[in-house]
C-alpha cells in the first residue's frame, strides 16, 4: 500500500518529534473494489449479504442479478451498509453495484448502443468512475449472437475511451465472457476457437486494454490454474476445469495504485451457488 507522509510544528512537543523521528508515515486509505456474477440475486441473496459482511468491499459490482428494479431487494442491502444502483430485467441479466457511499452519475445505456438488455452501469464512487459490465455471452462463434458480442464489444470500447478521457480513475469490471489468455482456461486446446476464448472475442477485449485500461489481476503473481467460472457439470468445480472471465480493468493511472488483486473460490464451495465467484482488487488512493 502507499505511503504518505505528514509533519506539523503547532507545539513545542510535535516539533521536537518531527526533529527526531522525521515525519509520521501515514497510511494511504484504500478502497476494494470486487465483482460477482451471481446468476440470480433472489437465489443468491443470502449468500451476497454473509460475502458483505466478511470482505466489506468499498464497492461491489454485481452481474445477472435477474431481477426487476421494483423487487430488488434494497433494504437487505441498505440493512448490511450499503446503498445500491440498479438495472434490471425480468429472468435474465441485470446489472447493479453496491457500495458503501453514495453513487453519482448513473448511465444504464451508451450512445450508439441500441440494447434493451440490461447489461451495462456506470456510477462514481468517491472520486471513481466504476463501469459494471455484463458482456454478451455469444452462444457460439459465428452466429448472430457471436456477430453482435463483437458489435456490442466495438461499441462498449468506443465509451470507454470517451471515459478515460473524463476519469482518471476508471474501473471497468464485470463478466466479460471472454478468457484474456491461454493461460486462463484450463484446457486451451479444447477451448481454442471456442465462444469465450476465439481469437476474435480476445482481438476484442485487446482493443479495450489498448485504449487505456490494465488487467489488475495480471500485475501480481497469481497461483497457476486461477478461475472465476465454472460449469455446473463434469464437476468442473471439484476438477478446477474453469476459465477466468470475471474481469477488474483500470485506468493505467489507477493500476498503479492497486496493491492486490485476487479470486475468492470460497463462495463457489457454497450449496447452490453461482456458477462465478467472486473478484477483487484494493486500491490506496
Amino acid at each position: 500500500m502507499a505511503t504518505w507522509w505528514i509533519g506539523t510544528r503547532d507545539d513545542d512537543t510535535a516539533a521536537s518529534a518531527f526533529e527526531l523521528h522525521g515525519p509520521i508515515p501515514v497510511r494511504a486509505p484504500a478502497m476494494k473494489i470486487a465483482t460477482w456474477n451471481v446468476n440470480s440475486l433472489k437465489v443468491r441473496l443470502a449468500q451476497v449479504v454473509d460475502w458483505l459482511g466478511k470482505e466489506r468491499p468499498d464497492v461491489l459490482a454485481l452481474q445477472e442479478t435477474k431481477t426487476v428494479d421494483e423487487k430488488f431487494p434494497l433494504a437487505e442491502f441498505e440493512a448490511a451498509g450499503y446503498q445500491a444502483s440498479y438495472s434490471g430485467q425480468k429472468t435474465y441479466n441485470g446489472v447493479a453495484v453496491l457500495s458503501k457511499s453514495p453513487a453519482t452519475e448513473p448511465v444504464t445505456d451508451i450512445a450508439g448502443l441500441d440494447d434493451p438488455q440490461r447489461r451495462i452501469l456506470a456510477v462514481s464512487v468517491n472520486g471513481v468512475r466504476v463501469v459494471n459490465l455484463y458482456v454478451v455471452n455469444g452462444q457460439e462463434v459465428g452466429s448472430e449472437k457471436f456477430e453482435y458480442k463483437l458489435h456490442w464489444l466495438e461499441k462498449v470500447s468506443t465509451y470507454l475511451r470517451a471515459q478515460l478521457n473524463e476519469h482518471r480513475h476508471l474501473v471497468v469490471l464485470g463478466d466479460f465472457n471472454i478468457a484474456p489468455q491461454d493461460r486462463d482456461v484450463h484446457d486451451p486446446d479444447l477451448w481454442r476457437e471456442r465462444v469465450l476464448c476465439s481469437a476474435a472475442e480476445r482481438e476484442a477485449l485487446g482493443k479495450m486494454l489498448e485504449a487505456g485500461l490494465v488487467d489488475v489481476f495480471r500485475q501480481f503473481d497469481q497461483p497457476e490454474n486461477s478461475y472465476s467460472w465454472w460449469d455446473y457439470r463434469f464437476a468442473a468445480f471439484r476438477r478446477n476445469r474453469g476459465l477466468r472471465i470475471d474481469l477488474i480493468l483500470a485506468s493505467r493511472e489507477l493500476a498503479r495504485q492497486c496493491t492486490r488483486s485476487a479470486i475468492d473460490i470460497e463462495p463457489r464451495k457454497h450449496e447452490r451457488p453461482s456458477d462465478h465467484t467472486p473478484v477483487l482488487a484494493e486500491f490506496s488512493l
